[in-house]
């Protein structure tokens, strides 16, 4: 049973994060103290929405780690992306992606899915009913960092309370044939600097990217937030987190269906 967290505490942690990430500057350890369950975890992202100056264009859905599912009961995880940390990127380009310096910081290979504008529910249960409700599906890399490095050591609640740790999402070519295509039988690989640093299928991700849009639906309606507008869907890291630091690049690949890739810099202050 969820703890309600006190909303002193609430401001001070969302505060924090929401400072540190304008002034882009690192947080040595966690600013206050760290939620015990997924509803604390969300009050905190909830608020920190509602003192960012951005609209949220999308949202990036992350893995729960098995060791805490059991007990946060919830086996993914939310966090918005802010339309100013959204590129487009033509094939053959690689775009400069800031990150905490700081902080932490990681690349994730994913399926970039788009819900069209006018859902509000209710969430389908299966694949086709979700591919219905798609307009748009890319392939892309998710720009995973945060001022706090302890970010993703911590825990998946702490992960939440910094928007999900995310920092800027990549949107490549369209997935040629994305509503017939299985998209968990794909072989995807990213490479940092040259050198891979993971390869896996899309089937290795609980019900697949569709059912990552399924449970950030889900997850949005029962959090009281729109989804009337359209809204991009980040659907999981497919071949894992991989840490990377200032000045490097990375290339995720999606077998026959193109590339994407990026070179790392430091944020700076907005």
């Amino acid at each position: 049973m969820s703890v309600e967290i006190d909303r002193l505490e609430i401001d001070k942690v969302a505060g924090a994060f929401v400072q540190a990430r304008r002034d882009a500057k690192g947080l040595t350890a966690y600013p206050g103290n760290r939620p015990q369950d997924m509803a604390q975890a969300y009050a905190i992202q909830n608020h920190a929405l509602t003192l960012e100056d951005r609209s949220a264009v999308g949202w990036k859905v992350g893995r729960v780690p098995p060791p805490h599912v059991e007990r946060l009961g919830t086996d993914r995880l939310a966090g918005p992306i802010f339309a100013n940390t959204v590129v487009w990127a033509a094939p053959g380009t690689a775009p400069d992606m800031p990150v905490f310096a700081e902080g932490f910081a990681a690349v994730e290979a994913e399926f970039m899915a788009h819900v069209a504008p006018g859902f509000t529910g209710p969430v389908p249960t299966d694949d086709a009913g979700t591919l219905a409700i798609l307009d748009d599906l890319r392939i892309g890399i998710e720009i995973a960092s945060s001022p706090y490095p302890g970010i993703n050591e911590d825990g998946p609640t702490v992960t939440v309370s910094d928007f999900g740790n995310n920092h800027g999402l990549i949107l490549g070519a369209v997935l040629e044939g994305w509503r017939e295509v299985d998209l968990r039988s794909i072989p995807l690989a990213l490479t940092i600097d040259g050198a891979v640093a993971g390869e896996a299928t899309a089937a290795t991700m609980l019900d697949g990217p569709l059912g990552a849009v399924r449970f950030l639906l889900a997850n949005l309606i029962e959090r009281g937030l729109d989804t009337s507008k359209g809204l991009w869907v980040s659907t999981g890291a497919v071949t894992g987190v991989h840490a990377i630091a200032v000045g490097q690049s990375a290339t995720a690949s999606f077998g026959p269906y193109g590339q994407v890739s990026c070179r790392i810099v430091a944020a700076t202050p907005r």
